[in-house]
């Protein structure tokens, strides 16, 4: 069973979208913050990563993607620099900005993959079921 780590600062939304991947026989961790999600990923060591962008600050799941994609040897998240994240955003309904989710135009390090706010299930489980199977 996949273990998987739930970042957002919305305890409904993550109560819900927990329910339903627990259901699906995911095992959840859940945080509210780009700061405690980091913190629950040493400790948990999720298989994938479900992170929301803005939560204490308008960047902090930004900000926790560069930490983690850090290529530094000496970066206390080095073993998971490959891990998959799936990026929540609501940034385009927000900020009234285009926000590209074209990965091909990411300004991110590494492999995301990105789902806008209000989530769809079923899509948020395809992405799941695609980034683990090619985790593998």
């Amino acid at each position: 069973m996949a273990k998987i780590l739930l970042v957002d600062d919305d305890p409904d939304l993550t109560e819900s979208l927990g329910q339903v991947l627990r259901y699906k026989g995911f095992e959840v961790v859940i945080a509210h913050s780009g700061t405690e999600g980091l913190k629950k990923l040493l400790e948990e060591k999720p298989d994938l990563l479900v992170l929301d962008v803005m939560m204490e600050t308008d960047t902090a799941g930004f900000e926790a993607v560069y930490k983690i994609r850090s290529e530094r040897p000496d970066s206390k998240y080095q073993e998971f620099k490959d891990i998959p994240i799936i990026i929540l955003t609501a940034i385009d309904q927000v900020t009234n900005s285009r926000f590209s989710l074209d990965q091909e135009d990411s300004f991110l390090p590494g492999n995301n993959e990105f789902l806008t706010k209000p989530v769809d299930v079923d899509e948020l489980l395809e992405k799941i079921e695609k980034c683990l199977k090619r985790k593998k």
